[in-house]
């Protein structure tokens, strides 16, 4: 005989229960199927699960949305960054300034390899190092680097940074909206597995053909093995 499985995507979840109120709905009031408790449960709730579904949804496209202009930002921090740090590090190779000044930046005196910037929070960390370093040395009647001057540097920085914040909130919000959506999973599967039990036992003297015909009409899905005879 066939079997049927719960559905395994959320859009399959609301179809299942959309069906079966809509098939319910139709039914003369004397022909009902399901108890009106839970015809009235599903109603709301696939209501509510459609609601959380599309939040969920919507939030998660604007952060993807906003996740490609936030790459193209926070390369381009990066690369100002490492620039700038080469740059620095061959100038206190050469003589131009002391390597003692490279303690103004965060860096160690005796190294002059470009610190790790492979992660989003050490852009942020050396970001603001080199800033904050650049100005300490200037006011102290050093010569700026020029190749990229530290104010193009703060430019790319600060947007990223603006970025980065947003990034986050968008982050923050979609993982709220997850993890709500994600809470009536549990419910959704109790719900259908409610109703297709209640249909299957409300025509379970039919004949084979015209009883999965009937289920069928109120969602159930069923599968036919190979060798099954298919109604």
């Amino acid at each position: 005989m066939p079997y049927r499985r719960l559905p395994k995507t959320n859009n399959a979840r609301l179809l299942a229960m959309r069906t079966a109120v809509e098939k319910e709905g139709k039914l003369p009031y004397n022909q009902k199927v399901l108890p009106l408790e839970l015809f009235s449960r599903t109603r709301v709730f696939s209501n509510n699960f459609e609601q959380k579904l599309l939040q969920y949804q919507n939030k998660l496209s604007t952060r993807i949305d906003a996740s490609k202009h936030y790459q193209q930002t926070l390369n381009q921090a990066r690369m100002y960054i490492s620039h700038f740090i080469q740059v620095f590090n061959l100038a206190v190779i050469r003589g131009d300034i002391k390597k003692e000044n490279k303690t103004l930046y965060g860096m160690e005196k005796n190294e002059n390899n470009v610190p790790n910037l492979s992660s989003e929070e050490n852009v942020l960390f050396w970001g603001e190092k080199i800033i904050e370093g650049e100005e300490m040395r200037t006011q102290n009647g050093g010569i700026p680097i020029y190749n990229p001057p530290i104010n193009k540097v703060r430019v790319h920085y600060d947007i990223f940074k603006e970025k980065y914040t947003t990034q986050q909130f968008h982050k923050s919000t979609t993982n709220r909206s997850r993890d709500d959506f994600t809470a009536l999973l549990k419910e959704a599967d109790q719900i259908i597995l409610q109703i297709w039990n209640t249909v299957e036992k409300h025509f379970k003297n039919e004949p084979p053909q015209i009883r999965y015909k009937l289920c069928s009409e109120f969602g159930i899905v069923y599968y036919f093995r190979d060798s099954e005879q298919k109604y």
